[in-house]
């Protein structure tokens, strides 16, 4: 049996009409799950400063472009990067700027010691 210390219901009320739909927490989760990854984050890391062709992520990254292409098929899905085309290559950049931000904050987030 779970005894209640307190009545708390005006707070679990307030809280309750600030909640979003749990698609959208799904979809929050599934974001987050994209940047679950080294490889992934490495990938974010060179396309914050430069818009890249897969060999030169390759390079930068000492991946194989195999593996760059299909972590970039995942962040292009997770809409964290975007592709634009110029004649036969292709171009990779972050969407916009709430990736870089997230990016940077995790960063701090990290360093900040």
């Amino acid at each position: 049996m779970i005894v209640d210390c307190c009545d708390h219901s005006k707070e679990v009320e307030k809280v309750r009409k600030t909640l979003i739909c749990d698609e959208t927490l799904y979809d929050i989760a599934e974001l987050f799950k994209a940047f679950a990854d080294t490889t992934r984050i490495k990938i974010i890391a060179v396309l914050k400063e430069e818009e890249l062709c897969v060999g030169a992520i390759s390079e930068l990254i000492n991946v194989s472009q195999s593996a760059v292409s299909h972590q970039l098929r995942a962040l292009k899905s997770a809409k964290i990067v975007k592709p634009r085309r110029e004649g036969k290559n292709i171009f990779y950049s972050l969407d916009d700027e709430h990736i870089k931000k997230i990016y940077d904050m995790g960063l701090e987030h990290i360093t900040k010691g």
